[in-house]
């Protein structure tokens, strides 16, 4: 645990607060000691036992390059070098560690095509949510080249080209995301973000991106994982809430949910919607969201994904992550990954999609779904589910996240049974020191 996090959390505690300052110093130190013994936290998970569910495909890839005088002659043969966006980033990063276990590079453009038509990796024919692809507008890079990709001054990786072409941008929205809408944010992502060309080949791993906040590898949960139990994956890519924790707490307890489980709370901390909170502040909230409950049938890490919003689809590839990561269930939420028309509002999937899709391809990955429970908190009785207040006529207690918002910037008190004070207490924080533009 991060002793200066905990420190902060006990101070709140005591009603003596902390400034933003000391949270991202806290960070700092968070950091620096995961960065200086990676090595070793990769060999205790390499010699953890293997009672856990399997990887996707049986194998969980490693594509580190571990020769360190290998990389001067790798780096050396790169034609070409490739500044990575934010979300290539994060690609690479999950390539490399296994997240996106079988692959073992950057989809082809047979493999870009199957996905795309099949939801399915060719050969295979294993599961597969969505396509994992590098952009490029270099017309100079062809088949054969090397390419070393980087990001923000980091030699990542190097990439062995052998498929460059020109996506059909318009048929993989479509049969990705539902639409070939603007409206939709995943379609304004690969039709105005990504380059004209998309390169694929494998790809050797040299380092992993240097975050301010550490993101465990798939090896390094599954080593943190108690053994022969069920490990139910909860996803976010916002601030938890109470409702949220009641929810994942609650999902323990459900009829498929063996004795003893525990719940990996896994938010995804790379770019998500424009609205939404930066990656940087939601890594906060869970830090002092975890010291304040201190469950241990909980356990933290933080996922370097991209996030497509592309409803059922990107419900699969949720699922073949956590696998890789160890979990063998995983809590659906009613629209999970869902977006709405940035025009009409609209949502663009319906409410029980995702839910079903993950439902009908769970037993063929080996692992079982927790539909997300309807939590409702009532004057009453507290948190219940919505049909026990239906049923008993409890009085119900809102807020929508309109509400909360505009009470945060305006100072007011948030009520304790819609969000923990030292989630709020982050929140304000970071929203009195926050830049006029900041980038997730």
């Amino acid at each position: 645990m991060l002793l200066a996090v905990a420190a902060l959390a006990a101070k709140r505690a005591a009603g003596r607060g902390a400034g933003v300052t000391a949270l991202l110093r806290a960070t700092a130190a968070r950091t620096q000691a995961f960065a200086s013994g990676p090595e070793a936290a990769r060999a205790s998970a390499m010699d953890a036992p293997t009672d856990l569910i399997a990887p996707h495909g049986g194998r969980l890839v490693d594509l580190m390059l571990r020769d360190p005088s290998r990389r001067a002659s790798l780096v050396a043969s790169c034609a070409h070098k490739h500044e990575c966006s934010d979300r290539n980033a994060c690609d690479v990063e999950l390539l490399a560690v296994g997240g996106f276990s079988p692959l073992e590079g950057f989809m082809s453009e047979g493999v870009y095509d199957h996905v795309v038509k099949n939801m399915r990796l060719p050969g295979s024919n294993l599961l597969f949510g969505l396509p994992v692809v590098m952009d490029t507008d270099d017309d100079s890079v062809k088949e054969g080249d090397k390419v070393l990709l980087t990001y923000k001054g980091q030699d990542l990786a190097v990439l062995e080209v052998d498929s460059k072409w020109v996506p059909n941008k318009a048929l993989e929205a479509k049969l990705c995301y539902g639409t070939s809408s603007l409206e939709h944010p995943g379609v304004q992502m690969i039709a105005m973000e990504r380059g004209k060309y998309y390169i694929g080949g494998k790809l050797t791993g040299l380092e992993l991106p240097k975050r301010v906040f550490p993101c465990a590898t798939p090896e390094e949960v599954r080593a943190s994982l108690p053994k022969g139990v069920d490990v139910v994956a909860f996803q976010c890519r916002n601030p938890i809430h109470r409702a949220h924790y009641e929810l994942f707490t609650r999902a323990l307890h459900a009829p498929n949910v063996r004795a003893g489980g525990v719940c990996l709370v896994h938010p995804t901390c790379g770019p998500t919607q424009d609205d939404d909170i930066p990656g940087l502040v939601r890594y906060h909230t869970y830090e002092v969201l975890k010291q304040e409950v201190k469950d241990p049938s909980i356990k933290w890490a933080y996922l370097p994904y991209s996030m497509h919003m592309a409803g059922p689809r990107e419900a699969i590839q949720h699922m073949i992550i956590r696998k890789n990561y160890g979990c063998t269930h995983f809590i659906v939420g009613r629209d999970m990954a869902g977006s709405k028309s940035s025009l009409s509002g609209e949502d663009f999937y319906g409410l029980y999609d995702a839910q079903n899709t993950a439902a009908e391809h769970a037993p063929e990955l080996g692992m079982q779904t927790v539909p997300s429970l309807d939590v409702v908190y009532t004057e009453e009785k507290g948190y219940t589910t919505s049909d026990v207040a239906k049923a008993e006529g409890l009085h119900i207690k809102k807020l929508s996240g309109t509400q909360f918002r505009k009470m945060l910037r305006g100072g007011e008190d948030i009520p304790e049974w819609f969000a923990f004070k030292s989630v709020v207490q982050v929140l304000r924080e970071h929203a009195q020191h926050a830049p006029p533009s900041p980038t997730k």
